[in-house]
């Protein structure tokens, strides 16, 4: 993506060093915290430590989901909460997800130290790390983390311990830690803000707009994504993206989808009433629109609209803008909510084209009971058909830049269509993908709710 260089890694904060490299072949030992009384782990370059990549790969296959490292997860975080009974109050009561995200983010990590690849770890962890303070996580979770995770991987393979690796046992968890807990002290703003909602609006059956009042401006760059908490469900964290750019009076909008399944998005739809109280995270993400980059393809599904849409309101703010087109899906044409605003948009902004798209050409019964969301004339004429086929009817869009936001199957759906068209794959920007494991800095608060 082009997007890496926007997540800044703390340069030289609270002792880490993260001038680094993803150059195969680099090794880590310039990595390792340098925090006397916190981290004792030293890596002298004549030591393996994490150069040994035979250690490495016997700590990643331990741990790897893939290998069946379920009963090791679970006794790790056992463990955990056995010596420090505070942690396990920073997780929901079900603990499922949560074994297999931090599973798979771990072997990712040791996938990374064997390949001796820096730099997407390092940015990953210390984005993790700072978005860790919202849970209240301090300096003690991490040296309980950090003796739970040693002395669990070293009963799971103590036939095989040895003095090598349990060298690169302890440098890799004194790296891995050391990086989050350096980044959570490097930063100095706070962790969340408190706000209140003020409106909510159920447009169809599904969707929700939530508005809120913050108790102090949260500033976020168009296109990123926050984590929400909300009082019907403590300590889960939704990710939601604003609808409408950073407000100096700390106005903000969110578009909510209710999942089949998904507690968090069915309670937001169904429960949310004015002066419910909510907690936002710091921003994520880095999908952006480069005004000297070309011209741009945009495709949204249902409440996928929102980051889109405050892209596009953001480029109102400026004389030139490339041209935008904006695909906006949906199964059925009345759940097509936001089509009155993006009409106005595009009314005033020539650059702007919007074309609606719908599965269905007729609406169910239950639509009647919520607005009507046709626009006035001037929109291109509504499209059926799966939002993928339609998109790619009109072209190949090799030459735009292309952002996709929407449900996880309709982005795999279109991106894999507009590539086989042969729009270049770094040319498409979208959302990390909740159902893999992490290979991209900007998805730190997104793959793992805790990792710690």
């Amino acid at each position: 993506m082009a997007t890496a260089d926007r997540i800044a890694i703390p340069d030289g904060a609270s002792g880490f060093c993260a001038k680094y490299s993803n150059r195969s072949g680099v090794g880590w030992a310039h990595l390792l915290p340098r925090q006397p009384g916190r981290v004792s782990s030293r890596l002298d370059s004549a030591r393996v430590g994490l150069d040994d990549r035979d250690a490495l790969r016997m700590l990643r296959d331990s741990v790897d989901p893939a290998l069946g490292s379920d009963g090791l997860i679970r006794r790790f975080y056992t463990r955990w909460f056995a010596i420090d009974l505070s942690a396990r109050d920073l997780f929901p009561p079900d603990m499922d997800a949560q074994r297999a995200a931090f599973a798979k983010a771990m072997t990712w990590l040791f996938s990374e130290l064997i390949a001796q690849r820096a730099q997407e770890p390092v940015a990953f962890l210390a984005q993790l790390g700072r978005d860790h303070r919202k849970y209240g996580v301090t300096q003690r979770h991490y040296d309980s983390m950090q003796d739970a995770l040693l002395t669990t991987l070293r009963s799971h393979l103590i036939e095989s311990w040895d003095d090598k690796l349990a060298e690169a046992s302890h440098d890799a968890i004194a790296l891995i830690i050391g990086v989050m807990r350096g980044a959570a002290d490097a930063e100095k703003g706070p962790p969340f803000r408190d706000g209140t909602v003020i409106e909510h609006l159920r447009i169809t059956r599904d969707v929700s707009v939530v508005r809120l009042q913050l108790d102090q401006p949260l500033y976020y760059h168009p296109g990123q994504y926050l984590t929400v908490q909300v009082p019907q469900w403590p300590r889960r964290w939704r990710y939601l993206s604003p609808a409408i750019p950073a407000d100096r009076s700390g106005a903000i909008e969110f578009h909510i989808r209710s999942v089949t399944g998904g507690m968090v998005s069915t309670a937001i739809v169904g429960e949310t009433k004015p002066g419910d109280r909510w907690r936002l995270s710091n921003p994520h993400g880095g999908m952006h629109v480069d005004r000297s980059g070309g011209d741009v393809l945009m495709v949204a599904g249902s409440t996928g609209l929102a980051p889109l849409r405050t892209l596009i309101m953001d480029l109102t703010r400026y004389g030139e803008n490339p041209r935008v087109h904006l695909f906006f899906g949906a199964r059925y044409p009345s759940e097509l909510y936001d089509l009155h605003t993006l009409w106005q948009i595009a009314s005033t902004n020539p650059w702007l084209s919007v074309t609606p798209v719908s599965e269905f050409n007729t609406d169910p019964p239950w639509a009647a009971e919520f607005p009507d969301v046709e626009p006035p004339r001037g929109l291109h004429v509504r499209q059926a058909g799966m939002l993928p086929d339609v998109v790619t009817r009109y072209g190949g869009w090799g030459d735009r830049q292309i952002l996709i936001c929407g449900g996880p199957q309709m982005v795999k759906a279109t991106k894999a269509a507009l590539i086989e068209k042969g729009a270049p794959a770094e040319r498409i920007q979208h959302d990390p993908f909740a159902s893999r494991p992490c290979k991209d800095r900007r998805c730190a608060g997104a793959r793992i709710r805790h990792a710690a």
